[in-house]
Order: C-alpha cells, then structure tokens, then sequence
C-alpha cells in the first residue's frame, strides 16, 4: 500500500522563516530559522536539517506548498524562487497558501470570527477575517484580505473576535478600547504563522485539485514596495487570479 504524498511547506511571508514536511495533515518535522539569520541565508540550510532530521531526501518530496503573502516583499521573493528551483523540471504541484489564512489557524480555541493581521507599516495592516476556523480548511469571510488601518477596521470588525499576528500588536489595544471586550488579543509569538500551518491549508489545497505549476506561482503583496509607488503613483497591487 502506498503512503499518501509527501507535501514540503515552505514559510518566508513573516518574521520567522521555516519549512515543514507534511503526510495529509499529520506534520512529520519543522524547522525554524536561526536567529539573527536572513531567509535567504537560512532556507536551505533548514530545510537540509529538516530531512536529515527525518530520514527523507529531496527526490521523495511528492509536492510542495508556499506561503505567498501579503508579509515581506523580499522573503516572498525568497520562499517562491526557492520553490521554483526545487520544482523545475520534476512536473510537481504547488498549493499556493494566502498568508493570512495560514496565520488564521494559529488561533487557539477562537469562540468567534479570527481576524489575521501582519504589520504592514505606515500604520496600517494586512488583515483578513474568517469565521473560526473549525474543522474545514476555508471558514466564510467576513472581512477580505486588504490593506487596512485602524479606523477602517473599527468600522468593518464585529465587536467579538479574536486578533491574531504582529498586526494585533499595532493596534489591537486601540481596537479593544473602541470596540469592547469582546474582542480578545493572541498575540506573537504564539500566533507566528509557521510553515506547518501553510502545509496543512497545502494539503487541503491539493486534495481539493487547487495545486499549479510553480511557472505561475506570483506574489500577493497587495500593496506595492515603496520605489514602485515613487514610480508608478499606485500604492496597491492590482489583485491576481488564481491562487485559491
């Protein structure tokens, strides 16, 4: 009898690199970067110590999963040319994961609508919120993935849900103050999103038939990096198609 796919995740959006092997939903290893490590610096090298800390080699990786934003401009880059270069030529799917949606199911026993939320800096951030996550990899959306400040989420969240992620950490208290105590903080480090929680949305994806060629595989930034905004006037990202 065979096993079921060997899935690699990848996670570069945030602070913290890391990589995980996965078999369905069952995590078989992760491993985070060093501290003081760039992602460039320490993918590879965690992901080498991750299948020698299981027994596996690179060839017996079945498909792999990514983290692709919105969250660092140039660890998206990293994490996605990574997998490139680790898929070229093998014919290999890749489940695309939203960042925030990865972040979301680090919420511990969330009552109510988890609303995930990186730093995206200017006093703004990147947030999404869903109904608590449960057993399904895709509860409803009750806030769409964007670009937010603080004023714009007092106006949109309901006055019960849990904040997860750094972006809890800008303006979370602000948000509690306005919106009552219904609104409950969880912040890092217990709620980084990690590549095992990429690999298990991955899993959902590619059993659901959502897994692409790596060639397609794009950014969602969401807004644009501060030279292409001098460049161009645009602060936002125009929104890309097909990434489940």
């Amino acid at each position: 009898m065979s096993h079921p796919p060997l899935l690699l995740a990848l996670e570069t959006a945030t602070r913290v690199a890391s990589v995980a092997l996965l078999r369905d939903s069952q995590v078989l290893g992760e491993e985070l970067a060093g501290p003081g490590q760039t992602t460039a610096e320490s993918l590879l090298p965690s992901l080498e110590a991750l299948l020698a800390r299981c027994g596996l080699a690179l060839g017996s990786i079945d498909a792999f999963a990514v983290s692709v934003g919105p969250g660092s401009f140039t660890g998206l880059r990293v994490g996605i040319a990574t997998v490139k270069g680790l898929t070229f030529g093998t014919g290999h799917r890749v489940a695309p994961v939203p960042t925030l949606a990865a972040l979301a199911r680090t919420a511990s026993n969330p009552s109510g609508p988890v609303v995930a939320m990186l730093d995206a800096r200017r006093g703004e951030v990147y947030a999404a919120a869903t109904a608590a996550p449960g057993g399904g990899p895709s509860p409803p959306e009750i806030l769409a993935e964007g670009v937010y400040s603080r004023e714009d989420l007092v106006r949109k969240l309901p006055p019960a849900c849990v904040l997860v992620g750094e972006g809890a950490l800008v303006c979370g208290e602000w948000l509690r103050e306005r919106l009552g105590s219904g609104v409950k903080l969880q912040l890092p480090p217990a709620t980084d999103a990690r590549a095992r929680h990429v690999g298990v949305l991955g899993a959902a994806m590619m059993a659901a038939g959502k897994g692409i060629d790596s060639a397609d595989l794009v950014p969602r930034y969401l807004r644009r990096a501060e030279a292409e905004v001098k460049r161009t006037g645009q602060r936002f990202e125009l929104p890309h198609s097909g990434l489940g």
